[in-house]
């Protein structure tokens, strides 16, 4: 089995964008996703360039933040932030067509940064809403990436990074046993969704998931990939 390990949240903030960097110098995180509206993008992308080897993907994003494109109003509340939440809703044609627009941007900044795009993703998995199925798909070919694993697109196995996700490294589900629950799926290459990092002051007020991150980066840090694992 190869396994992928993949840091989310890249410069959300610089605590946590430093936590990712650790991960993968001193630990087992082989690739990460970029946020391009975060806290720290600027302070990431630099820290990406010092470190090739780790891979960077985009997280796209459209529940948090402000968005990149400023013609979009469609997408925002009154203070210009993402008017969506995590959960999955129906989208009108308005709003998908915004929607698309806006990840463009997103993925053309990205690309503007000079950094090779290694994949697509999502903050809280957005791409796999039903509704977004279209869009993402357009946007993998378009822009002849790879995607992250999501249910809505388990039939377009040529578009996806790996046939399978593993998202329980996460909250109550960080701890050591992370490989004895890989071995058991019966898949050749699945990906391992993972948010470490250092807490700061941005983070505190940004996320409520803070803590649990410098925890996942400890664990990060002493696992070793198994035997029977292979690096993706």
């Amino acid at each position: 089995m190869k396994i992928l390990i993949n840091a989310d949240d890249f410069g959300l903030t610089k605590g946590v964008t430093e936590g990712i960097i650790k991960a993968h110098t001193d630990g087992i995180v082989q690739s990460t996703t970029l946020m391009m509206n975060g806290k720290a993008t600027q302070y990431a992308i630099a820290k990406a360039k010092k470190h090739p080897s780790l891979q960077v993907g985009i997280h796209l994003v459209l529940t948090w933040g402000k968005p990149l494109n400023n013609d979009l109003a469609i997408l925002t509340n009154k203070d210009g932030f993402f008017k969506f939440s995590k959960l999955e809703r129906e989208l009108h044609t308005e709003e998908l067509t915004a929607i698309k627009k806006e990840w463009q941007t997103q993925i053309d900044a990205f690309l503007s940064s000079g950094l090779p795009l290694h994949h697509i993703d999502s903050h809280h998995h957005v791409h796999g809403w039903k509704a977004l199925k279209s869009v993402i798909i357009e946007l993998a070919t378009m822009y002849q990436v790879p995607v992250r694993y999501t249910e809505s697109l388990r039939n377009e196995s040529d578009l996806l990074l790996t046939e399978q996700i593993w998202t329980h490294f996460y909250d109550s589900g960080v701890n050591n046993n992370l490989f004895s629950h890989l071995k058991d799926l019966p898949v050749k290459h699945v990906e391992v969704m993972a948010h470490p990092g250092f807490v700061d002051d941005d983070l505190r007020q940004q996320s409520s998931y803070t803590m649990k991150r410098e925890e996942e980066l400890e664990l990060l840090c002493s696992l070793q990939l198994p035997d029977w694992a292979e690096r993706f």
